[in-house]
């Protein structure tokens, strides 16, 4: 089946370099022509896992190709996906801007039966003002439907995600397009919700506040169980193994951060409070998490004292391990803070280095080939990111080469009981 996706980052060229896998036919579209002029050499701007050897074969094989031209890429193709980015507005609620944009321009290239599916993360009733938005703006009227659906796709492992996904969910009023999204999608082996097209908006946000809540809560019980001599780990281990509640996102850490997460919890209580409903329980997870940043901070103080002077490492700067996007990245927010304090930073992340230096210029930060040259002369290493080499480093080399021997852990991704071994003080998180 022929497919369109307008949007190359990180959902549209996952989305786009997998439908072709599974067998379609894929033009993915952007406005910026060096970003197409790379992707159409296979060189994809983002780290993502296998995503580039999934590009790559699939331009081999014909099925995935690269335009500026979205009129042409729509005329081409059965399926419109539109998948540009929503960020969040001054108001906490998603900018639709550039999904308007992308609306009109769909429209004045129909000219033919087509299915327009919104995987952009938006506000509820966003199906119904792209529906109308392309009636207004056709220049002559073709038959056509709005289909939501919502991606659920996690940075480090999206490839998976789309592959093998917990459920796919399909929203629309048409019988037509969801046949159609069905046939889609046949190749997939997962559960298929249909339903209309608001509760699939919602569906989105509520998934993700929800994630989101259970990180805020698991890291107040963090701090809860420093308080009273608790190991967390445990406390998680225990929680988890009731299938109510369930392992995942039980990890304590520095906060959640990326391009979902935060905006999609500001959204929902923007959402809420434009239908009269205040949303205290979500605005208390997007508090807790910004006191956990606060609370890394104050670690840092509590093991080396006041920050002003202080030669301070740090490892990862991504939002999370296996991924170079910084967008909300926690362990940004805490370099920021710590370099406004007076502190001499030097950091480093396997991945997210380019990324990072932009979002922190300005801010004092210096850069480091790797984790041991970010340890030399450092009164303390803080670990803000759980990347698997960071736990295989050569701490007794480290110890001899560091100011003095003091880890903050904000990830719980080091074994506490062989650093104090070799010499360390270690502080995690709730342990």
């Amino acid at each position: 089946m022929e497919c369109a996706v307008v949007g190359t980052g990180y959902v549209g060229l996952v989305t786009g370099a997998c439908l072709a896998e599974l067998g379609h036919s894929v033009i993915c579209v952007d406005r910026d022509s060096s970003k197409i002029e790379d992707l159409s050499k296979a060189h994809v701007p983002i780290y993502e896992a296998e995503l580039e050897n999934l590009v790559r074969a699939n331009l081999k094989s014909g099925r995935l190709s690269f335009t500026t031209d979205i009129r042409e890429a729509v005329r081409e193709s059965l399926f419109v996906f539109i998948t540009v980015d929503t960020p969040s507005d001054d108001s906490g609620g998603a900018d639709l801007t550039h999904l308007d944009e992308v609306s009109r321009e769909i429209a004045r290239s129909i000219d033919s039966y087509r299915v327009v599916v919104n995987k952009s993360t938006v506000p509820v009733g966003t199906t119904r003002r792209v529906e109308r938005l392309i009636k207004e703006c056709m220049e002559e009227y073709h038959e056509f439907d709005v289909v939501s659906n919502p991606e659920f796709l996690r940075e480090g492992t999206s490839v998976s995600d789309f592959m093998n996904p917990s459920r796919i969910v399909i929203g629309s009023d048409s019988q037509k397009a969801i046949m159609l999204m069905t046939e889609l999608y046949r190749e997939i082996d997962a559960p298929l919700l249909v339903t209309d097209p608001v509760s699939a908006e919602m569906i989105k946000y509520a998934s993700n506040s929800f994630l989101a809540t259970k990180v805020s809560y698991i890291n107040a019980i963090a701090n809860i169980c420093e308080v009273v001599g608790a190991d967390v780990r445990e406390v998680a281990l225990g929680m988890g193994y009731d299938p109510r509640i369930g392992f995942e996102f039980l990890k304590p850490g520095p906060g959640f951060g990326g391009s979902c997460f935060p905006k999609d919890c500001r959204a929902l209580i923007k959402i809420s409070k434009d239908h009269g409903y205040h949303f205290k329980l979500l605005e208390g997870v997007l508090d807790v998490n910004e006191e956990q940043h606060k609370r890394i901070v104050d670690k840092v103080v509590k093991a080396v004292g006041d920050l002003e002077g202080k030669r301070i490492g740090v490892l990862g700067l991504a939002f999370k391990a296996n991924t170079d996007d910084v967008r909300e990245s926690p362990a940004v927010k805490i370099t920021r803070m710590m370099a406004e304090r007076g502190a001499i930073i030097k950091a480093y992340d396997p991945k997210a280095m380019e990324n990072a230096t932009a979002e922190l210029e300005g801010a004092g930060v210096s850069f480091a080939s790797d984790a041991y040259e970010v340890a030399e002369g450092s009164s303390i290493l803080v670990f803000l990111a759980g990347w698997d080499e960071f736990k295989w480093l050569d701490f007794s080399r480290i110890k001899k080469t560091m100011a003095s021997p003091v880890v903050v852990d904000a990830r719980n991704c080091l074994d506490p009981q062989v650093l104090r071994k070799l010499g360390f003080v270690y502080e995690g998180v709730g342990r």
